[in-house]
């Protein structure tokens, strides 16, 4: 059984066509095409109401895995973890820092990632930055384990000491 994936690509002068976005072909690159299938789409600007309004719908659908890239800085109009925080029913704050901890070794900036992560009803949110490299890197690092909360999220996984007994 593959997962449905959700992506909301959140970039101002993409939704209005000023700039081409360079995210989404990654995520469509690097998702494990044998275990997920990315069903939805969406590019939107920086605004509050249409973020909500994309998270809400890809978490009504019950797509199992909900990426977002983009709005996770310091900027003014980077609001994204902040509209996806109230969603969260389990934040995943360990996942938070070791994207960051891992990202940092790619770019000091990364500090300055204020992303968050968690379960949002029967979906796994994950904020990624709006920089393709940064999105291609972490995409690298979460593929061998972001399974893991999907089908624990699922009811597929009735022991974690099994399914993680072969972690290095």
């Amino acid at each position: 059984m593959k997962f449905s994936v959700g992506i909301i690509i959140v970039s101002d002068r993409a939704a209005s066509g000023k700039r081409e976005d360079e995210c989404l072909p990654v995520f469509r690159e690097l998702i494990d095409t044998d275990l997920f299938t990315i069903v939805d789409s969406v590019i939107i600007p920086d605004e509050k109401t249409a973020i909500q309004t994309s998270l809400q719908q890809f978490i009504d659908n019950n797509y199992a895995l909900i990426y977002t890239s983009g709005g996770t800085g310091c900027g003014p109009r980077d609001i994204t973890p902040d509209v996806t925080r109230p969603f969260l029913d389990k934040p995943t704050p360990g996942l938070d820092e070791a994207i960051r901890g891992f990202s940092v070794r790619k770019s000091r900036y990364a500090v300055f990632s204020r992303a968050v992560s968690g379960v949002a009803g029967t979906s796994f949110i994950v904020n990624l930055p709006g920089s393709p490299k940064a999105v291609r890197e972490i995409l690298e690092y979460l593929n061998p384990i972001i399974i893991h909360p999907v089908k624990l999220i699922a009811g597929q996984i009735a022991d974690c000491v099994k399914e993680t007994a072969t972690d290095d």
